[in-house]
């Protein structure tokens, strides 16, 4: 044998000694590339924190309406309810399953959809800052391909987040309150199984209503290397929007806000169910969605990576 045939064969026998390569996030394959996404998502202590701030909210309210009518007084007087505050709040204390309906109206507003905005506008941004992006976008996934998988990821974050509010405050209203069958805002009666399927519902519906501001967040996230001005920028805009939707001289274009027909899931608890404001939430959301779902791939696809 000659001294190159020696010096080749060495060389595959150091081959099969090595170990494979380890995969990791960046190079995993099809199959395993939302579940990573997911897993590093929901390892991060940001991520952690703004769950337990989402799941302390119903607990602070069961509290405080148990210590207020502690001495027999109710918290309020019944109403039509169709904001989906006054009349959910005065039930608690009548049954404990109320507190999932008012924990939704009061988190959504500002708390869920802020946590929505912080997870998307650093899906991409995050990656631009932290230098990986890049390394990132070598693994067999493609620009259109990774940017489905943040929203994705995004979107199981909202309804995860919906989910830890719900099962906060089911869980507290039955600890603190009585828990039976219920009272519709209609005033009808349904059975305590009824109720809480329609808790799961508005729980989704809820969940729905957050896809809007979760591709908005996706599009500023595509426009900044930074992910802290992606997240600010995000949650300012929800504020604004806020805002305008209160001011009565702009009830024209209201209807095209993204929160407009948020607390339109209180419609859910009306015996029979309202549709018409739950259906044009949905629409809203999905307009929304497809809009910047497309701003951000027509950003992404075209993007220089330079980190």
């Amino acid at each position: 044998m000659s001294q190159v045939e020696a010096d080749a064969a060495k060389g595959r026998g150091e081959l099969r000694d090595k170990p494979p390569l380890p995969v990791t996030r960046r190079t995993t394959l099809r199959g395993t590339l939302f579940g990573n996404e997911l897993l590093t998502t929901f390892r991060r202590w940001r991520t952690l924190a703004l769950l337990a701030v989402l799941a302390a909210v119903p607990i602070l309210v069961g509290i405080a309406v148990k210590i207020e009518t502690s001495d027999g007084s109710q918290t309020g007087p019944g109403g039509r309810g169709g904001d989906g505050g006054p009349a959910f709040i005065s039930q608690i204390t009548n049954n404990g399953l109320f507190l999932v309906f008012t924990a939704l109206a009061a988190t959504l507003p500002f708390f869920l959809p802020m946590a929505i905005g912080v997870i998307a506008g650093d899906a991409i941004a995050g990656e631009a800052n932290a230098g990986t992006l890049r390394y990132l976008l070598v693994a067999p996934a493609g620009r259109t391909r990774l940017l489905l998988t943040k929203y994705a990821t995004v979107l199981t974050f909202c309804l995860v987040a919906t989910l830890v509010v719900a099962i906060s405050a089911l869980t507290v209203g039955a600890i603190l309150f009585p828990l039976g069958d219920l009272t519709t805002i209609s005033g009808t009666q349904i059975s305590f199984t009824d109720g809480l399927g329609r808790a799961f519902l508005i729980a989704l519906v809820v969940a729905a209503s957050l896809t809007g501001i979760a591709a908005l967040g996706l599009f500023i996230s595509t426009l900044t290397n930074s992910g802290i001005a992606a997240m600010a920028t995000t949650v300012g805009l929800l504020i604004t929007v806020q805002i305008l939707d209160q001011i009565p001289q702009l009830h024209a274009i209201q209807p095209y806000f993204f929160s407009h027909y948020w607390l339109s899931f209180a419609d859910l608890m009306r015996d029979p169910v309202y549709w018409d404001d739950l259906t044009k939430n949905l629409g809203l959301q999905a307009l929304y969605a497809a809009v910047f779902g497309s701003a951000a791939w027509a950003r992404f696809t075209a993007k220089d990576i330079t980190a």
